[in-house]
């Protein structure tokens, strides 16, 4: 049985083919997904190792001779994205949209609410999806978003998706910190 994270020889690096479908999936690059797949292996060659991810994803963006960039973003990092916008602005047309967009309560979905004594506007990635849909973007770029949410994003989303930074509010949206700290991995065994 094929498991890729228990491999100790990664011998697929030196080119086994372990599935023995290498010719099959050859196919599946179409047009698109090979320029894709080449600017993707040119940005690693070029700059392996000298390049921040927002560095990357200008460098591939030009490369792939996008026009405009969507970020779609989680509210509780608004100042991020500000941060992000201002820089992707100097080299794309760059549409923004936070979670909170339409300000659709939970209620009407009968969604779990933190406070029960406020109103509170439930997270919309479907809506963040359509609003970058309609601007015809390029390339959106998730800056955030919860877990399920940017699943529904990215199925909703018309152009690629990219992410960014992922939600994860105890490790400063660092969600592999986790895997680095003995008391969190010991912590994350026993999630319930």
């Amino acid at each position: 049985m094929l498991n890729c994270a228990l491999c100790p020889n990664k011998e697929c690096y030196q080119g086994k083919d372990c599935l023995e479908n290498k010719e099959e999936i050859k196919k599946n690059y179409q047009k698109y997904e090979i320029s894709v797949i080449q600017t993707a292996a040119n940005i690693e060659a070029e700059y392996y190792m000298n390049k921040t991810r927002i560095e990357e994803i200008i460098l591939f963006s030009k490369k792939m001779n996008y026009k405009k960039i969507g970020l779609a973003f989680c509210i509780g990092l608004e100042k991020e994205a500000k941060e992000i916008y201002n820089i992707f602005k100097e080299h794309f047309k760059v549409y923004s949209t936070c979670c909170k967009i339409s300000g659709m309560d939970k209620t009407e979905f009968k969604l779990d609410k933190i406070d029960e004594n406020h109103y509170e506007a439930m997270c919309n990635p479907i809506g963040q999806a359509i609003f970058l849909n309609q601007e015809k973007t390029d390339l959106n770029i998730i800056i955030g978003l919860c877990i399920g949410h940017d699943i529904l994003f990215t199925e909703h989303s018309q152009a690629p998706v990219t992410t960014l930074a992922v939600k994860d509010r105890v490790l400063a949206h660092n969600p592999l910190g986790a895997i680095y700290s003995k008391y969190h991995r010991e912590k994350i065994k026993n999630t319930k």
